[in-house]
């Protein structure tokens, strides 16, 4: 593989634009699911939340950083990689290392984006028909999915940075909007009730919550991008941040407002209108941005296996239009995005938010240590061992204990949030017409 650096200084990513890039990519549906999600949980959900905010940021900081020793101990990690987050399991676990981040990568990513899809689809039915005109949801997959085509031929997010700007600024906007839609509403909701939690809907609700605050599969092209990537810790701590900001305030209104009459979506909760119809055309617009930021990774790996020029030619139009043409079948086939969303977020999403990460970053430091052991061979027993124990305790303890922790917690609260799903996707009341067999078909 090719380690020619294809950015030049002047052109790479700064600390604000990287935290963007992240911000853009990972704010969006967590404005429409998880006021729903807190109402499955509890108010406890709002804590969870700023929880899993603070441990993602914790594991996309360490992620940066088990990159960053990749490239000081490989000659093939230097410069631009096109998949560097496969080539980080590969350095660390070998080919089952590379393989298993590739198969979570490529599943959270698509499936991503056809959670995208099918929202900015039903937005814009929703939006159509409140302006007196009825257009099927199956025709608006159709549209969107042509709209984005040449959006994705941009090559890698340093090219595409002014979309990362669109979303987030559209997102913000979304928010604030939505804050003062609910607090104008809340003087007709006579009295707020919320529901009782149970293990299934606290499972799914974990999922959803994981997938809202999950951007992990595309941080290390982030990383990749930068013009220091040593800078990325501080992308990702900002990134969290408005992340944080965005969601918090909407989630809150959300719950104390309505309670259990919330929906999947809470769009449909705030009353009809103008500031109903801006929200709307603002989310879909994130939405149509985001798909072009979380598809990219898949698009490059795409590209890397079928030897596609990383030039702009027409070899990466038609792969690329290719696997739009994927995401679209997913998306006119696919039952309620809720679950995809829960499933998703509770599967490969957790394994590369909170698994791999920690995994990675721990063995690359004992990677670090054992090429840095050579060097002191020729010295006395005492200063052998010394220098050893600096080397293997290069990780504090609190850090080793949080580690372990956050692993035991991802993959228990994983393997529960997509049992849950799956039971709740194969389930008799979940199962929608795909849109091939019936295209006149409404969103559901």
């Amino acid at each position: 593989m090719t380690t020619t650096p294809l950015i030049h200084r002047e052109r790479g990513l700064t600390i604000p634009s990287t935290a963007v890039f992240i911000a853009g990519e990972i704010a969006g549906t967590g404005i429409l699911a998880l006021p729903r999600a807190v109402e499955d949980t509890g108010w406890a959900g709002l804590i969870l939340i700023v929880l899993c905010a603070v441990l993602s940021a914790y594991t996309g900081i360490i992620l940066g950083e088990a990159w960053t020793l990749a490239a000081e101990l490989f000659e093939d990690c230097k410069g631009h990689v096109q998949n560097p987050y496969q080539i980080l399991g590969q350095k660390t676990y070998g080919k089952a290392g590379r393989y298993a981040v590739s198969i979570c990568l490529h599943i959270t990513m698509f499936g991503g984006a056809v959670v995208f899809l099918l929202l900015a689809a039903e937005n814009m039915e929703t939006l159509v028909k409140a302006l007196g005109h009825d257009i099927s949801f199956c025709f608006w997959l159709l549209m969107i999915a042509g709209f984005l085509v040449p959006f994705t031929w941009f090559g890698t997010p340093k090219d595409f940075w002014l979309i990362a700007y669109g979303a987030t600024i559209a997102t913000a906007s979304a928010a604030v909007i939505i804050v003062v839609s609910i607090s104008l509403d809340a003087p007709k909701q006579i009295s707020t009730q919320h529901q009782k939690a149970d293990f299934k809907k606290i499972a799914l609700a974990l999922g959803t919550i994981v997938f809202a605050l999950g951007g992990h599969p595309a941080f290390p092209t982030f990383q990749m991008d930068m013009k220091r990537q040593k800078d990325f810790k501080k992308a990702v701590s900002c990134g969290f941040i408005i992340v944080s900001l965005l969601y918090i305030p909407v989630t809150s209104a959300g719950y104390f407002v309505y309670g259990k009459s919330l929906n999947d979506n809470i769009l449909t909760n705030l009353p009809t209108g103008g500031l109903s119809n801006a929200v709307l055309l603002l989310v879909t617009i994130h939405l149509l941005l985001a798909i072009v930021i979380v598809v990219s990774p898949v698009m490059q790996e795409v590209e890397m296996v079928l030897h596609v020029p990383r030039g702009f030619t027409w070899k990466r139009c038609v792969t690329r239009t290719l696997v739009v043409a994927c995401i679209l079948f997913m998306a006119e086939t696919v039952p309620k995005f809720n679950s995809l969303l829960s499933l998703i977020g509770g599967s490969s999403l957790t394994m590369l938010d909170f698994i791999c990460p920690i995994l990675f970053h721990m063995k690359m430091h004992q990677l670090k240590a054992e090429a840095d052991k050579p060097a002191t061979q020729n010295k006395t027993l005492e200063t052998v061992q010394a220098s050893w124990d600096e080397q293997t305790n290069h990780i504090p303890l609190w850090r080793k204990v949080l580690n372990y922790e956050i692993l035991a917690i991802g993959v228990l609260a994983g393997v529960a949030a997509s049992v849950s799903a799956i039971i709740n996707i194969v389930s008799p009341d979940s199962f929608s017409t795909p849109c091939y067999v019936n295209i006149s078909r409404a969103a559901t």
